[in-house]
């Protein structure tokens, strides 16, 4: 079984943070304000306030749904044992999310900026019917995964290798997920800055109950290395500082649970994995993130996130990378589905 080539995974980040290297950011600081949205039903809320008279989530269904997604694994490790239910609200596992991802500012870092937003939704669309006819029993919540810290090639002001999404970029992002019900990821790429330091800069959005969050090892750089040059690194104690990080926020806004997506493609991308805590107010979702062949990315797949378990699995399609080599296309949802166990969380890039 092959394993992902570093060489190819770097070319491909630093081409990524070139992108940033000369872009600015806006820095103002916006007000919290009420906003209509989505919650993570996709029904249309007040942001400012949640429903504190929801009713708690149909374990049997829950469990139903787990087995379902574990697809036959007999590995024993999935479905994941002595996990907590979560608070009502829950997307997963009643929902599959279907996403693009990318930014505003680029092209080339995926399919979210590559489009004006009504084409972008026309494409997602097409992507989400695909999932609902081959499990037409999993309804799909859609939704856009936004690069809101990006790391660069340049150090910028404060030496820390990191491009920093103003706010009205990520509302531009949030209108644009409204537009069809979505929700939103906002995605977090440290460099050599720190998670501690990011997430505050971030706070207003995920106080509101459709905005979710994603972190990528891949671009923290604690060996100081600049990004793009080696993979970055998290341990369970930084993915664990973000869960009670949203935990915290669940419970002081009353919010439905978060969904908290971590990228990885390699072992040394995520250390110390059983030490990862659940809580009933988080769902974790590992996220293979690594492209090429399909038989590269089932590799992928089985070694480091099949093998690891945590909680929920997701799925990374390139519509550019993925076709570079024979046999020359993506994945299928009908190939994923196969999978043990299936992804939950399946992204476009």
């Amino acid at each position: 079984m092959k394993i992902p080539q570093l060489a190819g995974t770097l070319l491909i980040a630093f081409t990524s943070i070139a992108l940033f290297a000369n872009c600015s950011s806006d820095s103002k600081k916006g007000d919290n304000k009420t906003k209509t949205s989505v919650n993570a039903s996709g029904d249309s809320t007040e942001v400012t306030s949640a429903d504190t008279t929801r009713h708690p989530i149909d374990t049997a269904k829950y469990n139903a749904a787990l087995k379902k997604i574990a697809n036959g694994d007999t590995t024993g490790k999935w479905p994941v044992k002595n996990q907590p239910y979560p608070l009502a609200g829950a997307i997963l596992p009643f929902k599959r999310i279907v996403v693009y991802y990318g930014n505003l500012h680029s092209k080339k870092m995926g399919a979210l900026g590559e489009y004006p937003p009504k084409e972008m939704w026309s494409r997602l669309n097409a992507e989400v019917k695909k999932w609902e006819k081959v499990d037409p029993s999993t309804p799909v919540q859609p939704g856009v995964h936004y690069i809101a810290a990006v790391a660069s090639g340049t150090p910028g002001k404060d030496g820390k290798y990191i491009n920093r999404m103003g706010n009205n970029q990520i509302d531009s992002v949030i209108a644009i997920a409204k537009m069809h019900n979505g929700i939103v990821f906002l995605d977090l790429q440290v460099a050599l800055s720190n998670i501690k330091d990011e997430l505050p800069r971030i706070e207003k959005y995920l106080m509101m109950p459709q905005v979710h969050l994603g972190i990528d090892p891949e671009f923290s750089m604690k060996s100081g290395a600049r990004p793009g040059t080696k993979i970055g690194t998290y341990d369970a104690a930084d993915i664990n500082y973000c869960s009670q990080y949203l935990v915290n926020l669940v419970k002081k806004y009353k919010l439905p649970p978060k969904v908290f997506t971590v990228h990885r493609f390699t072992k040394k991308m995520v250390t110390n994995y059983q030490n990862i805590k659940l809580h009933p107010e988080v769902q974790i979702v590992m996220h293979m993130d690594g492209w090429g062949e399909p038989d590269l990315k089932i590799g992928t797949y089985r070694y480091f996130i099949q093998r690891e378990p945590v909680q929920f699995t997701g799925f990374k399609l390139f519509y550019k990378n993925d076709i570079k080599k024979a046999p020359h296309r993506m994945m299928t949802p009908e190939e994923l589905m196969k999978l043990k166990p299936a992804p939950i969380y399946i992204q476009y890039q």
